[in-house]
């Protein structure tokens, strides 16, 4: 027997990486380069509790306007840090 797990996905990764692309303007040394934005959605993901579903619809139905604030909220301090993270760290390579 076998089962397609295709539709199980975490539902932070399409919401930081929406974030991630929304914050790229104010951060143009990062996002001038494609892997470096790579490394901001990754930062921000790690530091986000993950959140596996298979339909969005269902996932957001279940949760209160105050749990869907405190994910919003916590999706834009992750990008946010994810950024000054990874832009501190290219400052830092080019100082070397």
């Amino acid at each position: 027997m076998t089962q397609d797990f295709s539709s199980i996905y975490n539902h932070h990764e399409r919401e930081v990486l929406g974030a991630v692309m929304a914050l790229a303007p104010q951060f143009p040394a990062v996002a001038a380069d494609s892997d470096l934005l790579c490394d901001v959605a990754c930062v921000a993901l790690n530091r986000l509790p993950p959140r596996y579903i298979r339909h969005a619809v269902d996932f957001l139905f279940y949760l209160t306007e105050h749990e869907r604030r405190e994910i919003d909220s916590a999706i834009d301090e992750s990008v946010g840090y994810a950024f000054n993270f990874v832009q501190a760290r290219l400052a830092l390579r080019a100082k070397a």
